[in-house]
C-alpha cells in the first residue's frame, strides 16, 4: 500500500484489495483510493467501490514518524470505545495489522457524513446566523460529552500515566520539536519555560482528543456536529487541553494574533470564544480553569506540532498530494511561540 499505489497515480496492491474484499462488508468490484487532501501528519483516503460506498482509509505517514506518534492502534481502540457512546464519531469496520498486507498497521471506518470546516471558504455554504451558532453550540455540546465520559467506563483506563499530563506534554513536545529541522529554537524554548512555571492543578483524567476543532469535525446541514474524527493525538489527561486548543483554531472580529490554525470563523458571523466557554461551562457543569494558561500551552504546542510537520514536508514524507499552503513555515512557527508568551503575560 505505497502512495503512489493509494493516490491513484498507479494499481493499488494485491494484498491490499484482497484484504478489503476479505475484511470489508459490502464491498462491491474494485476499491478505488484517493488521498484526500488536509491532512497533517497520519494519512486519510476515501475509497469507494463500484456501488458508490465510500469508507475512510487511515495509515501512518510516509516517512519521518516520530517517537510515540502514529500508532493505528492506539487511534483504533478510541474510535472503537467511543462508538457505543453519546459522542459521535464514524463507525469503525476493520483493522489490519498484517504488514505483509501495506507494510504499516492501518484502518477503515464508515465515510464521516456532513461538512468538514477547515477554512473559511469551507464556510460559504453557511449563510445563516443561526447555523453559524449551532456549529459553535453543537462544537462545545460534543466537546463536553467527550470529557464526560469516564476512561474507565469505556476500557480506556489503562492509558493513564502517573504524574501530572500537563508537565508530561511540556516535556514531549519540547524534545519533539529540537528533533524537528528548526534552526531557532529561542521563542519556542522560552515559552516553554514560562510554561513550566505556570501548570496547573490536574484535574481528573478525561479523554483528551487532542486535535479537537472544526476541521476534524463533520457537520450536518444544520450546523450539528455530526462525527469527529482523527483520534491520532488522543489520551487520556488534562481534557482542559482540548478547551485550549479549540479557542486557539477559532477567530473572531478585533483578533491581533492570528489563529494557531486556518479555520471557518474568520468568515465572521460565528459565536464567540466567550460564548464558547459559556456554551462548555454549561454543557459541562465544570467550573473553568485558568483559561489563559491553557490559550498558551495549545499555541506552543500547535508551534511544536507545525514544526514536526514542516520537517516531514520538507524531507518529502507527506507523498504527492501535500499542500505547501498548508504547511507552516519557520517563521509562522516562531510567531505562534511567541503569541503563547504574551498570552501568559494578560
Amino acid at each position: 500500500m505505497s502512495a503512489p499505489g493509494i493516490s491513484g497515480d498507479s494499481g493499488v496492491p494485491d494484498a491490499a484489495v484482497a484484504w478489503f474484499r476479505a475484511n470489508v462488508p459490502g464491498l462491491s468490484g474494485e476499491p478505488v483510493f484517493r488521498r484526500i487532501t488536509g491532512g497533517r501528519s497520519n494519512l486519510t483516503y476515501q475509497v469507494t467501490d463500484d456501488a458508490g460506498t465510500t469508507w475512510a482509509l487511515r495509515r501512518p505517514p510516509l516517512g519521518g514518524v516520530l517517537e510515540t506518534a502514529h500508532d493505528m492502534g492506539r487511534e483504533w481502540r478510541f474510535l472503537t470505545a467511543l462508538a457505543p457512546t453519546d459522542v459521535p464519531v464514524p463507525q469503525p469496520v476493520a483493522f489490519c495489522d498484517d504488514h505483509d498486507v501495506a507494510g504499516v498497521d492501518f484502518y477503515v471506518m464508515d465515510f464521516a457524513p456532513g461538512r468538514v470546516l477547515n477554512s473559511p471558504e469551507d464556510a460559504d455554504w453557511v449563510t445563516s446566523t443561526e447555523v453559524k451558532t449551532r456549529i459553535g453550540e453543537s462544537t462545545m455540546d460534543v466537546l463536553a460529552a467527550l470529557h464526560a465520559v469516564e476512561p474507565a467506563e469505556v476500557g480506556l483506563d489503562d492509558l493513564a500515566r502517573p504524574g501530572n499530563f500537563v508537565e508530561r506534554q511540556l516535556r514531549r513536545w519540547h524534545r519533539q520539536a529540537h528533533a524537528s529541522a528548526l534552526e531557532d529554537f529561542t521563542a519556542i524554548d522560552e515559552a516553554h519555560a514560562a510554561l513550566s512555571e505556570r501548570i496547573p492543578e490536574a484535574p481528573a483524567n478525561r479523554i483528551a482528543h487532542g486535535d479537537f476543532r472544526s476541521g476534524n469535525i463533520s457537520y450536518a446541514d444544520d450546523g450539528r456536529a455530526v462525527a469527529v474524527f482523527d483520534w491520532e493525538l488522543a489520551t487520556i489527561g488534562d481534557p482542559y487541553c482540548d478547551l485550549g486548543h479549540v479557542l486557539v483554531s477559532w477567530s473572531q472580529p478585533g483578533d491581533t494574533v492570528p489563529a494557531a490554525l486556518p479555520n471557518p470563523t474568520e468568515a465572521g458571523g460565528f459565536p464567540t470564544r466567550e460564548d464558547l466557554l459559556a456554551r462548555y461551562e454549561k454543557a459541562s457543569g465544570a467550573k473553568l480553569p485558568d483559561i489563559d494558561f491553557y490559550i498558551a500551552f495549545a499555541r506552543w504546542r500547535a508551534a511544536c506540532i507545525h514544526a514536526g510537520v514542516w520537517t516531514r514536508y520538507q524531507a518529502g514524507d507527506m507523498g504527492d498530494a501535500a499542500d505547501a499552503d498548508e504547511v507552516t513555515g519557520p517563521e509562522a512557527i516562531e510567531a505562534q511561540a511567541r503569541s503563547a508568551l504574551d498570552q501568559l503575560r494578560m
